[in-house]
């Protein structure tokens, strides 16, 4: 629940990590039976943690996509049906507009209570260079947004316009999205899902420079005459009409990894790590492993085709002893890579738009050494950057609901025909 775009009442999420974790990857079909299982005790956890009741809304937002089109369904027709029992109005949102509006939205709220911009530590939301002006005027402000999550990273040039917000896609992935290659490298390496966490407390530990990982330009295609280029990205962006100094592939990193497992004899010592890491109960035929976030937490979850339970008491301290200097160099190698081409096309692009002020967003944004690396370099240029809370880089409803305000405000409401979009695309 969010009060006016600007003040977080609630933010209830239901976790499906431990469902997706043994198979690497969320499940299309998995996904949606879980949010059809969720939807109505968290909706009523939210209104019971913020102290209102469901007369009390003045309207109710949704993600219309981009995304799973079984789960964007199932959160589409209930609020449908809610909005409708209740006579509201009812808000389609972007899922990439509400990741940049988690940004915003803590903007406002440290705007409301006298929050003090001025901060060096990135570890704090908010960081930026000692001169200049207060960030925290989002209403009028132009912004460059990098969204970079295990689905998406899109760089937008977002301009307020009439009390509502504009944006302008200028750059994108071509194939994998920086989580993605994330999580992949983490279970190539006998860690666990998601990846990011994982990769990010290992790192630190190893040598950012001992593997000289680095990413080609990417030009545009001549044969295609101007053609978007066959990927899977193709139906979400014009990609041959973008700047190519601002095109992101991640795949190429995945593959060079995994050659360098390969060429180094590193597989058998990934497979014996997640062995141990998330082990199956004994007398059971292997299963993919179950994992989970690299905190000491204790998760059961059951295999309903085979009646197994999975037990995980592991922490990040375990993967470490587990893993040699050499794997922790790999580790540390792949991520001072990859956020140094995220860092690398962001500026990039700041410098040719003229943008001031970054946002940086999606569940890498929670990343420590992407804050500290873009804090750094923002710090050096003059430019301001924000971050989401930690609790608001993955996906989340608040953002989603900051996000309706200005639309609820201009008159956007969502017409009685509303479906799921899965390739939906923000901006022009």
């Amino acid at each position: 629940m969010v009060e006016r775009g600007a003040r977080t009442l609630s933010s209830v999420v239901a976790s499906q990590i431990a469902t997706h974790a043994r198979y690497g990857g969320v499940v299309p079909e998995l996904a949606s039976r879980e949010h059809l299982r969720n939807i109505v005790s968290v909706v009523r956890a939210a209104l019971a943690e913020a102290s209102v009741t469901l007369a009390d809304l003045d309207a109710i937002a949704v993600t219309a996509g981009p995304g799973l089109a079984g789960a964007l369904l199932v959160g589409i027709t209930y609020a449908k049906a809610l909005a409708f029992a209740r006579g509201l109005p009812l808000i389609a949102v972007n899922h990439l507009e509400g990741h940049i509006h988690a940004v915003l939205l803590r903007e406002r709220e440290q705007k409301g209570t006298g929050f003090s911009p001025y901060v060096t530590d990135p570890n704090t939301e908010w960081a930026l260079a000692p001169e200049g002006d207060s960030p925290l005027t989002p209403e009028t402000e132009p912004a460059l947004a990098l969204v970079v999550s295990g689905g998406h990273t899109h760089l937008y040039l977002a301009q307020p316009l009439a009390g509502s917000w504009t944006y302008t896609l200028i750059g994108r992935t071509v194939d994998d999205a920086a989580g993605e290659a994330y999580d992949k490298v983490a279970k190539l390496l006998g860690l666990g899902y998601p990846g990011g966490p994982w990769i990010d407390a290992l790192a630190r530990f190893g040598d950012p420079h001992a593997v000289p990982f680095s990413f080609a330009q990417i030009k545009r295609k001549v044969h295609l005459n101007g053609r978007p280029a066959r990927t899977k990205a193709a139906k979400t962006a014009p990609i041959a009409e973008l700047d190519p100094r601002f095109l992101f592939s991640f795949s190429g990193i995945k593959t060079a990894v995994l050659r360098y497992v390969e060429l180094h004899g590193m597989r058998s010592e990934a497979e014996a790590r997640a062995a141990r890491l998330f082990p199956v109960q004994a007398g059971h035929p292997q299963h993919p492993p179950l994992s989970c976030h690299p905190e000491r937490v204790r998760i059961e979850a059951k295999d309903e085709s085979k009646d197994l339970r999975f037990e995980i008491p592991k922490t990040r301290e375990d993967a470490l002893a587990l893993c040699p200097q050499p794997t922790l160099d790999l580790i540390a190698s792949f991520q001072h890579a990859v956020i140094g081409d995220l860092m690398k096309k962001t500026f990039a692009a700041a410098e040719a738009h003229g943008a001031t002020r970054l946002l940086v967003t999606g569940g890498v944004a929670a990343n420590r050494e992407l804050r500290e690396r873009f804090t750094g370099e923002a710090s050096r240029r003059g430019l301001f950057v924000g971050f989401p809370t930690p609790a608001l880089s993955t996906d989340n409803a608040a953002m989603i609901a900051a996000a309706a305000w200005p639309r609820l405000l201009a008159g956007d409401i969502a017409p009685p025909e509303l479906t799921a979009d899965p390739s939906l695309a923000l901006g022009v």
